[in-house]
Parts: C-alpha cells; structure tokens; sequence
C-alpha cells in the first residue's frame, strides 16, 4: 500500500491518491490489530487509552496551541471531533505499538529504557512527516514553520503513550512492527525527497 501509493504521489495524481490516506491508515490500522499475537482486555484497553490521550494532546494543540505548537488539519485525515480527526488517535496507536515493539526487543524487554527509545523512534519519524504534512493537507502550523515545541510535544506524548504500551501489552509482535516502521519511513524519506 505504501509503495503504490508513494508511486501514485509522485509519478500519477497527487490530490487523487492523498485522498486516500484515511483508507490506507485504517487498513493499516487493522493489519496491525490482526498481527499481533494475543490482544485481551487488557491490550484492549491500552490501545483505547492511546486513542484517546491521542485525541486528548490533540485537541489541546488544535484548540489552544499547547504541546506542538499552533496547528489546523486539513481535509486528507477524515471525520473530525473538535478539530481532531479520529484517525489521528489511530495514527498514534499506529506509531506507539510499532515504535515499542522495536524498542523493547532492542532492550531486551527492560521497561524505562524501552520506554525512552521508543519514544526516540517515534520522534525521529515525525522529522520525516512534519515537511510533507501540508503538501498532503494532513496539517499544517501557523506561518508553514513547525515550531520546536511541536518535536518536545511530540516526545512528551510518546513518553505518556510508551509507559501505556510497555506496561500493559504483555506480548509484543515484532515482524509486522518493522516491517510498517520501514514503510512508514521509507515513504515519507522519498516523499519528502521528490515533493
């Protein structure tokens, strides 16, 4: 999906094809869901809590320009509640589950340090989506400037939603979490390169 639609970007219809993003991040979403190993109630409830504390720091931001900085979304993420999409909570289970899956195993399991490197690899992903945002009417800041606040934000956030995920998901899939990871990056590196 990432690579027919970077294709589709680049080198087709870039408004038909960014049209589709809320498509292709709830299909992502499922596949995630599908892949991991054991998801019960517990599991359950945290990805409910990384939805909503997503919803909640985004709401703040939209609405009073708190944590990121001064903000407005666009039209290519959907349905929106109060000026937040709802797949924007999805995009941060998305990036929560598949950033911790990486760090715990790189950890070794050990919580505080999987905690702190998944935030990491959250926030080294955002340096990546932040400049090809506005082109694809995902969001944009006051002045087209991302402000530092938002990259702080971004890693406050991580930290909130990396203590839920290493805490209370007891059995963390691996494969499908690198495998998205490199996509996701992958697709916004050579976005960014081309746009």
């Amino acid at each position: 999906m990432h690579i027919s639609g970077l294709l589709g970007l680049l080198f087709y219809d870039f408004i038909f094809f960014a049209s589709f993003t809320p498509i292709n991040l709830f299909l992502t979403s499922l596949l995630l869901m599908v892949n991991q190993i054991k998801l019960h109630k517990r599991e359950l409830f945290c990805i409910a809590l990384i939805f909503w504390t997503g919803i909640f720091v985004e709401f703040l931001g939209v609405n009073y320009g708190l944590l990121f900085g001064e903000y407005s979304y666009g039209r290519n993420l959907g349905p929106k509640l109060f000026g937040v999409p709802f797949l924007i909570g999805m995009n941060w289970i998305i990036l929560t589950t598949i950033s911790g899956s990486i760090s715990n195993q790189i950890c070794k399991g050990r919580k505080i340090p999987s905690i702190l490197l998944g935030s990491l690899l959250m926030l080294f992903i955002d340096f990546f989506i932040e400049p090809v945002a506005p082109t694809l009417d995902f969001w944009e800041f006051k002045d087209s400037v991302v402000p530092l606040s938002n990259y702080s934000g971004w890693f406050i956030t991580g930290l909130l939603t990396q203590c839920f995920y290493q805490l209370l998901f007891k059995y963390k899939e691996l494969d499908f979490s690198v495998n998205l990871y490199l996509a996701i990056f992958v697709f916004f590196l050579f976005l960014g390169l081309n746009l």
